[in-house]
């Protein structure tokens, strides 16, 4: 099983971007002298600040997007903006002129749309001399094919390296039998797709492989139809691509607002509960069997990353705890761990993972490293689970579908309800996750021991 490789520093460039524009608002506040409001504005102007951002697409950049793509998604967030702030300062009746107030817009829309700029150029450069590259791989040897290759390699600012061509022509480095072995050995981030290659079964097959090794699937497309998923279309200077919406979590706006709850969230349970609970919960176990209080575990997080996962220690100490699922009256759980397991109390730690950024609130249940190997050999797309961070509840979970599984059918539908989650994900599915969860707890749930 490959990692997913990350590439470095360019997990900081979304937060430098969004710090730039922090600070700015915060500049613009600043020249209002608003000593005694500043922080409360601040607050809600950056509220409405990515919200705005949502619907523009604000931030939805890429390597191939074009700069007259910038300036306009730019020109839409500072005029729709311009309008809240003008709103926002009547509203508090601030007092202000009129020539401060336009002179301040101005400066901070022609700052903002400068920085935007900028950073374009510096990206375009930096990709240009070889840096922040993404290696690809086309499936496909024909004439379509080869001009894309030969677009990217003179377009050396959208930074693509190419691997190899896999294809039923000889001159190709294999064909598509050998082209999953090699993906195992030699993997890349990109996968380009000629749908005139492929049959819909290799499509299939190569959409599943991806997906479990964290790699993109883009297609150059014909008039064939790639099994009703979603996809966008993306445009490579003149020459279409179609991708795969793989999840509205990809959206740095929406992993924004996710991992801004989970912070609020389970910040709250740790301050109000999680400290006068731990103690109480470690003494009584501590006095019922010697061990930890709490029990720490490695599971596969988001690219299948491993951390350690929190929970109240239920069981007494045993060899098998790290491969073996807790069945129902199973002799390894103590007293007290039994009442924690049927309330889900046990879970609680978790909160600490969240707000550590190892899991999100909702999202699929993370398994043991020995129950995802099993898995994953067992079940089509296994691996799509780990797109996202995993979760102390899920849609999965709410569905009846957790705790011990003892058919194929419990793992199949876990993963149906998962995958479904991941793919259309709302902040206010989330929210109806959390009440069904809260719901369930309080009538009680059969597999919960």
């Amino acid at each position: 099983m490959h990692y997913k490789q990350s590439h470095r520093f360019s997990f900081l460039l979304l937060p430098i971007i969004y710090l730039l524009d922090t600070v700015l608002i915060a500049w613009f506040l600043y020249n209002f002298k608003l000593s005694n409001y500043f922080i409360f504005s601040w607050i809600i102007l950056l509220f409405v600040w990515f919200v705005i951002s949502f619907f523009t697409k604000f931030y939805e950049v890429y390597r191939h997007t074009k700069p007259t793509e910038i300036i306009s998604k730019t020109l839409n967030q500072v005029i729709i903006f311009n309008l809240a702030i003008v709103t926002f300062f009547h509203f508090l009746k601030f007092s202000y002129s009129d020539h401060l107030l336009l002179k301040n817009l101005l400066l901070f829309d022609v700052l903002l749309l400068l920085i935007k700029i900028t950073i374009y150029i510096i990206l375009k450069y930096y990709r240009s001399k070889g840096g922040n590259v993404r290696t690809y791989l086309i499936v496909g040897y024909n004439d379509e094919t080869k001009k894309f290759k030969e677009l990217l390699e003179q377009r050396k600012d959208f930074g693509y390296k190419f691997d190899n061509f896999f294809g039923k022509d000889p001159k190709a480095q294999g064909d598509f039998e050998q082209l999953k072995t090699y993906l195992s050995t030699n993997p890349v981030d990109v996968i380009f797709c000629s749908l005139k290659e492929c049959t819909d079964e290799q499509i299939r097959e190569l959409i599943i492989f991806a997906d479990n090794h964290f790699m993109s699937v883009k297609f150059i497309p014909d008039n064939k139809e790639i099994l009703g998923k979603n996809l966008k279309v993306d445009y490579f200077d003149y020459f279409p691509v179609l991708s795969v919406n793989k999840s509205p979590l990809t959206k740095p706006v929406n992993r924004l607002i996710k991992r801004t709850f989970d912070i609020i969230f389970s910040g709250l349970v740790i301050v109000t509960i999680l400290w006068w609970l731990i103690p109480l919960f470690g003494l009584i176990i501590k006095l019922e069997s010697k061990g930890p209080i709490l029990f720490k575990q490695i599971r596969n997080g988001i690219n299948y990353q491993p951390f350690y996962c929190y929970k109240f220690r239920s069981m007494r100490p045993n060899k098998l705890a790290d491969f073996k699922q807790v069945s129902k009256n199973d002799p390894r759980v103590t007293k007290f761990g039994y009442f924690l397991r049927r309330t889900s109390l046990d879970e609680l730690p978790q909160f600490l993972n969240v707000f550590k950024g190892d899991m999100s609130v909702v999202g699929p249940r993370p398994h043991m490293v020995k129950e995802n190997e099993r898995f994953l050999k067992r079940v089509d797309k296994f691996m799509s689970r780990h797109y996202v961070k995993p979760g102390i509840t899920g849609l999965a979970q709410v569905k009846g579908y957790r705790g011990e599984v003892k058919t194929d059918r419990d793992i199949i539908n876990r993963v149906k309800y998962d995958l479904f989650y991941i793919e259309n994900w709302t902040f206010w599915l989330d929210i109806k996750i959390i009440l069904f969860t809260i719901f369930n707890l309080l009538r009680g749930e059969d597999k919960a021991y």
